[in-house]
C-alpha cells in the first residue's frame, strides 16, 4: 500500500517450514475459528486458542503476536482459498459467457457463506481496528486483481477503472454475503439481489464498452 499513514500489515512472526511445525501453524488457525464462532472477536482470546489446540500458549505466541495477527491471518487464509476456486471457475467458462461464470462463482461463495459461519465470523473479526482492516485491505486486492483480470476482455479500454471495478464487486459481495447469512434475513433472496446488481453492473460496462 503506498499510503504512508496506514498501520502495517498484521503479519504472523514465522511462517512453518517443516511438516511438523506446518500441522502446528494449522491446528492454531482451526482453533482460533472455532473458538472465534463460538465466543466471538471481542472475547477471543490467545490462551482460549492454545487451550482448544491444547498447546502451550508460548507456542501460539512464536507464531502470532496477538489475537488481532490471527485473524487477519485466517483472512489471508480464506482469501487464497478464494483465489484458488476462482481460478478454476476461470479455467472452465470462457471468458466471454461471464455472466455464466458471475452466477456460478456467486452461488459457491454464497454456499460457503452459509455453510461456514467462521467465514462471516473472521470477515467482521478484521473489521475491529485500522491495522486489521488495513490488512484485510491488502487481501481483498489480491483478490480483485485476480477479478480484474477476468474482467479485462469485458473492458478492454478501461484499465484503470478495471482496478476500481473489482475492489468494489469484491467488497460489495463481501459485505451483501455477510449480511445474507444474519439472524431475522433471507440468504438466498440477498444473494439473487446480489447477483442482479453485480450483474446489472458488468452488464452496463460491456453495453457503454461497445457504445
Amino acid at each position: 500500500m503506498s499510503d504512508t499513514t496506514s498501520p502495517a500489515p498484521l503479519v504472523p512472526r514465522k511462517r512453518p517450514t517443516q511438516e511438523r511445525s506446518r500441522r502446528t501453524f494449522e491446528s492454531i488457525l482451526n482453533s482460533a475459528r472455532e473458538v472465534l464462532i463460538d465466543v466471538g472477536f471481542e472475547s477471543l482470546t490467545c490462551e482460549q486458542i492454545a487451550t482448544r489446540a491444547e498447546l502451550p500458549i508460548g507456542t501460539i505466541y512464536q507464531y502470532f503476536a496477538n489475537k488481532y495477527v490471527v485473524v487477519c491471518e485466517l483472512d489471508r487464509q480464506d482469501s487464497s482459498t478464494v483465489r484458488d476456486e476462482l481460478n478454476e471457475f476461470a479455467s472452465e467458462i470462457p471468458s466471454l459467457e461471464w455472466p455464466q461464470l458471475l452466477e456460478k462463482f456467486l452461488d459457491h461463495l454464497a454456499d460457503l457463506w452459509r455453510t461456514d459461519p467462521s467465514r462471516r465470523a473472521v470477515w467482521l473479526a478484521v473489521q475491529s481496528t485500522p491495522a486489521t482492516r488495513a490488512t484485510a485491505v491488502i487481501n481483498e486486492r489480491i483478490l480483485a486483481d485476480q477479478v480484474a483480470r477476468i474482467l479485462a476482455p469485458l473492458t478492454p479500454d478501461q484499465r484503470d477503472r478495471r482496478a476500481m471495478m473489482a475492489e468494489v464487486l469484491v467488497h460489495t459481495a463481501y459485505s451483501l454475503l455477510s449480511f445474507s447469512v444474519q439472524d431475522g434475513h433471507d440468504h438466498e433472496l440477498t444473494v439473487y439481489e446480489l447477483k442482479r446488481m453485480l450483474g446489472g453492473y458488468l452488464m452496463l460496462e460491456e453495453v457503454s464498452g461497445h457504445a
